[in-house]
């Protein structure tokens, strides 16, 4: 028994350095899916518009000057290009047969946030549209989280949807179904609670000392209605902090509570100092959603539906990470390997506080 706890240790160190390597080598200044896309679509008669927002790294062709921004110059002198290029992955057809025509309409200003750039397209149909598919293929192997959040307006019904490289393709006739927005912004939140690195640490570090499941379902209960209440506020516009801001707390959260760990002995106060902090990670979560050009009578169904996501992700985070260390939380060498476990999460969140306050301009 003696050594297969032993051997669980080993792994769990093993498995935690070796993540800790991979993280500070590559993790970004900011860590919620920069690569992600955005399309705000408005669905018409014999003509839709779409306003897309993608990584440049994308369309990186019509970057001319290598800025990694397409600039509205860029745009007009490279349009033929880039038409030809997404009539092929962005693909709306009438009937299942009558394939749209694409322009790029000239003049859009610049995307304001970094490696990312804006177009509009406009495709047209000589006949009035009867029932309207869109495939959405622009997607590469390069990025990790590849996906696109779309706005579809038809009429005065708005829905949300996530493209995928596995799910890519919608049809609307008269009506978005709610299921379709329902399960894809629940894959999303998650997905995100998975790649969100920083959210993982932060948990992982609040249930490291150990605890008994009273304890714990305090912890997740305070940090599920703090991080769902400013969640809810952010994506509404009534509370925004800057970027930068937010993420840079969310790294010095988890310093701060793996440095407690070290050095305090009662932890009874866990449950409040999580809900503060979750307030903070709340808007962590709300920068995937708030770039999304939503009405309000379909906002709450893609919000709760995310934050569900999120919590189905958390549980079981939580439950891995509870379980394995109550597996060797009595044996002697434990509090040793704790207190590594808690260094290591202080040097990652402060790397990462680092690269997040000081590379990136609020």
């Amino acid at each position: 028994m003696r050594k297969i706890v032993r051997l669980f240790q080993i792994s769990l160190v093993g498995v935690l350095a070796t993540l800790w390597l991979n993280l500070v080598a590559i993790s970004p200044a900011t860590a919620h899916w920069d690569d992600l896309a955005v399309a705000d679509v408005i669905v018409g008669t014999t003509e839709t518009q779409i306003t897309l927002t993608v990584p440049t790294v994308l369309l990186a062709f019509a970057d001319s000057n290598g800025d990694n921004t397409l600039s509205p110059i860029e745009v007009k002198t490279q349009s033929t290009q880039l038409e030809q290029y997404l009539s092929n992955r962005i693909t709306l057809t009438n009937q299942g047969d009558e394939s749209g025509t694409v322009t790029v309409i000239p003049g859009v200003a610049a995307q304001d946030k970094p490696a990312q750039s804006t177009l509009m397209l406009r495709y047209t149909w000589a006949t009035p549209l009867q029932k309207l598919a869109i495939r959405y293929s622009l997607f590469s192997s390069d990025l990790e989280h590849t996906q696109s959040l779309a706005t579809i307006t038809q009429g005065n019904r708005t829905r949300n949807v996530v493209f995928t490289p596995d799910n890519n393709t919608i049809e609307i006739n008269g009506q978005i179904l709610w299921q379709q927005q329902f399960w894809s912004f629940l894959k999303l939140g998650v997905k995100h609670i998975f790649t969100g690195y920083d959210h993982i640490l932060f948990l992982v570090a609040l249930l490291l000392p150990g605890s008994n499941l009273s304890q714990l379902l305090k912890v997740v209960t305070a940090f599920t209605i703090a991080h769902s209440i400013t969640l809810s506020l952010a994506v509404l516009d009534i509370v925004t902090l800057p970027t930068a801001l937010v993420e840079s707390i969310i790294a010095l959260s988890i310093v701060y509570v793996a440095a407690e760990n070290l050095w305090k002995k009662q932890l009874n106060h866990r449950a409040w100092l999580t809900f503060s902090f979750g307030l903070i990670h709340g808007l962590g979560f709300a920068n995937i959603l708030r770039d999304i050009t939503q009405s309000q009578d379909n906002l709450f169904l893609s919000l709760a539906s995310f934050n569900l996501g999120v919590e189905i992700g958390q549980i079981i985070i939580v439950l891995l990470v509870f379980y394995g260390f109550r597996f060797w939380q009595n044996h002697r060498r434990a509090i040793v390997l704790k207190h590594c476990l808690s260094c290591l999460m202080i040097l990652m969140g402060s790397i990462w506080f680092a690269e997040r306050a000081f590379a990136v301009g609020w």
